[in-house]
């Protein structure tokens, strides 16, 4: 497991995402549920979908009762996104249960799989500015501004696969170690989002 696998399995799932261009195309993973495949194809395809429900909400033409089916839609997505990084945090866990840290390792701030949350969601900026590069229908200026902001795009990329690795060797090697915190939303939540619960008195 390492930066290059994760970000391989972002870019297909992104390609066949875009085989249909529809947020209502089912995901159809091609992994095994047993493999950590399967979980990072999973969390790239729920960002992708949110990515264009994204787009449509802020069309001017929109009408509310779409808009607000695609807010809601949106609040499920982020709790979807949120579920399959704590799965991905708890493979890992796993996966350095047996490794003692040593005297002195450091807490790292973001776990793993947080790191790849942003991972994924840079395969998305580059393969959306990719496309504005090559919009045939744009001005020089619009293509080079493109063109500048992918180029800082692909940098990012490498910095954040050289830190996810990094990351990685350092728990595997004790000089680090990760918790598993839950992220512990509440708006999604009827016992804890104060509007949901008084409105059911």
């Amino acid at each position: 497991m390492n930066a290059t696998f994760a970000n391989n399995l972002f870019r297909q799932s992104i390609q066949d995402y875009h085989l249909t261009d529809n947020v209502d195309t089912p995901i159809s993973n091609p992994y095994s549920p047993e493999d950590i495949a399967f979980l990072l194809y999973q969390k790239n395809w729920i960002d992708t979908v949110q990515w264009h429900l994204e787009d449509i909400i802020r069309s001017p033409s929109i009408h509310p009762d779409e808009l607000v089916a695609v807010k809601r839609r949106i609040d499920q997505s982020n709790q979807d996104r949120t579920d399959t990084v704590e799965q991905i945090d708890s493979w890992f866990f796993g996966q350095f249960q047996a490794i003692t840290p040593k005297p002195g390792a450091r807490l790292n701030s973001e776990t793993p799989a947080w790191l790849l949350d942003r991972m994924s969601i840079l395969q998305l900026k580059i393969y959306h500015f990719r496309e504005q590069v090559d919009r045939p229908s744009v001005s020089d200026e619009h293509r080079q501004k493109a063109s500048q902001k992918l180029a800082v795009l692909l940098e990012q990329e490498n910095d954040l696969a050289q830190c996810f690795d990094e990351l990685l060797e350092d728990i595997h090697n004790g000089d680090r170690y990760m918790k598993v915190y839950r992220q512990m939303k509440m708006y999604n939540d009827p016992t804890l989002n104060p509007v949901l619960y008084t409105s059911q008195v």
